[in-house]
């Protein structure tokens, strides 16, 4: 990089921070800071929920994925992804909506200790945070290695500089602040993910390569399967699943999108919108990293630093400013927006619990303690960052395929389908069993199983089992031990209708005669 990159680069963090500082008008109360009081466009919401979703590990985890294998980047990970969204339109974007706007819950788990108790809301709270601190810390340390690689500042300065300046804008401006400036970011990986296919491609033609002919060169021999290594079909599968929960809000972020829209029917659009650019946008993306073995030699045995690579040689300054502020702009947008989720957790959730001062914040010292809570998540999940190569951890795409992919079923199976009328039965009994038994089920597939099974359980075992565990014994225990109750079905049945609407509540067997409706 050289003066001109370094100017696009610094002029991108200052534009972040002016509009953080903007944002900071329209920031009154708790429920504008997380939920930007219900006022966002449909539209804004869809780009912000799309965007939240990205992170640098995209240009370093899945650009390995895609030099070493090619096109399964695309169909075992965004094509899951703008499905699962797709079915998520219908079936939670607009209930999750209802928990602000017929709730009036400033958290996507507030509304857990009516569904279910406190023990549940307090153990998905608990868990949901540490689990998102370990997701963020492996996003900051992708954008620091692709960092080092263009500027040769170390790992820990590169997670120092991401984090600090992300930091500056999501405390001003809350979910406003972190909502625009993925719009801005938008605009701007629009930019350099065109600039970057572009290029390649009048590398390839220079070299009298076309698109057609690129996928019978040796290099991408086997890299036009959909399907191919550890990434088969029982993956794909296990992986829609996943998705279908995590993206439409069992990772907290995406929620605060849906309830940040003005109605059900404005979220419903939001999610739609999101799934189409999940379906079209990562074709832009992926295509330079699957092109990428024609064109450069990866020094790292996964791959994962072929895309930085390859931008480097191709892309004159300016340029490649650009789209080095398009992988900052991957990983800001996702990380403050999983740091606003996890401070609505804490102030709404989980420090009413432990404080009885907590309990009587105002608007004014409930907005400080959210803005301090997302600098404390911040400064965490920065620390954890700096550990992602450690031999707990592996590397970063072993963070966030395996422990964030594996973990995060049992911690939203019964957030997600708590809000659906089929799975009514299902109370606290079968939240908590569920959710205990796939923590146990991920450390037993991980870890004692995979050190006695001869070259380990296979990937797509490692983030499945705890899922298909916690489903099952939510839905069978559910079925064997029934917790319906009036105020649980009237939560359900708030969630399931619009405005003023009025739904029959279904009798729990053995309550009597005397329950006759949703209040």
């Amino acid at each position: 990089m050289n003066s001109l990159d370094w100017a696009v680069l610094i002029g991108y963090f200052g534009v972040m921070v002016a509009i953080g500082v903007w944002s900071h008008k329209r920031v009154d109360n708790v429920a504008d800071f997380f939920t930007a009081g219900g006022r966002m466009p449909w539209w804004l919401s869809g780009i912000s929920h799309h965007m939240s979703g990205y992170s640098a590990v995209m240009f370093t985890g899945y650009a390995g994925i895609a030099y070493t294998y090619g096109v399964t980047s695309f169909v075992t990970w965004s094509f899951p992804i703008a499905l699962g969204i797709a079915i998520g339109s219908k079936l939670f974007a607009p209930r999750i909506n209802r928990l602000r706007s017929r709730l009036h819950v400033a958290s996507p788990l507030e509304y857990l200790k009516n569904r279910y108790n406190l023990s549940t809301q307090q153990a998905l709270a608990w868990s949901g945070m540490l689990l998102k601190i370990v997701d963020v810390g492996a996003k900051w340390a992708a954008i620091a290695t692709l960092l080092s690689v263009f500027t040769g500042v170390t790992l820990n300065q590169g997670i120092l500089i991401t984090g600090a300046i992300t930091a500056v804008y999501c405390t001003i401006g809350g979910l406003w602040a972190d909502a625009l400036t993925e719009l801005g970011q938008f605009a701007i990986q629009l930019l350099a993910g065109v600039s970057m296919f572009v290029a390649v491609v009048l590398k390839l033609n220079d070299r009298h390569i076309g698109f057609f002919d690129a996928w019978n060169q040796p290099a991408l021999h086997g890299h036009g399967k959909p399907l191919v290594g550890p990434y088969g079909t029982v993956f794909l599968l296990a992986f829609l699943f996943i998705k279908l929960f995590e993206y439409n809000g069992g990772m907290l972020n995406q929620a605060q999108r849906y309830m940040a829209t003005s109605s059900a029917h404005a979220a419903e659009r939001s999610a739609r919108l999101s799934s189409v650019l999940w379906l079209i946008w990562p074709v832009v993306l992926f295509f330079p990293m699957w092109m990428s073995p024609l064109l450069v030699h990866a020094q790292k045995p996964d791959g994962s630093d072929s895309y930085g690579l390859m931008t480097e040689q191709l892309l004159p300054h300016g340029l490649l400013g650009l789209v080095v502020v398009g992988f900052f702009s991957h990983t800001m947008a996702m990380c403050s927006s999983d740091a606003n989720a996890i401070a609505a957790v804490f102030t709404r959730d989980v420090a009413p619990v432990l404080s009885s001062r907590a309990r009587e914040w105002g608007e004014r010292s409930g907005l400080i303690a959210a803005r301090v809570t997302t600098l404390v998540f911040l400064g965490l999940s920065m620390a954890v960052a700096t550990q992602v190569d450690s031999p707990t951890f592996k590397d970063i795409i072993t963070v966030v395929i395996k422990w964030v992919a594996g973990l995060m079923g049992p911690i939203a199976i019964p957030m997600m389908l708590g809000l659906l009328r089929p799975f009514r039965r299902s109370g606290p009994t079968a939240a908590l069993t569920s959710w205990a038994a796939g923590l146990l089920a991920f450390w037993l597939v991980n870890y004692p199983v995979n050190w006695n099974v001869s070259g380990g359980v296979p990937l797509q075992y490692q983030v499945s089992v705890p899922l298909a565990v916690s489903l099952v014994l939510y839905i069978g225990i559910g079925c064997l031990k029934p917790e319906e109750t009036p105020e649980r079905l009237a939560v359900i049945e708030k969630v399931n209708t619009d405005g003023d609407a009025v739904a029959d509540v279904p009798v729990p067997a053995g309550a009597g005669d005397d329950v006759v409706g949703a209040p």
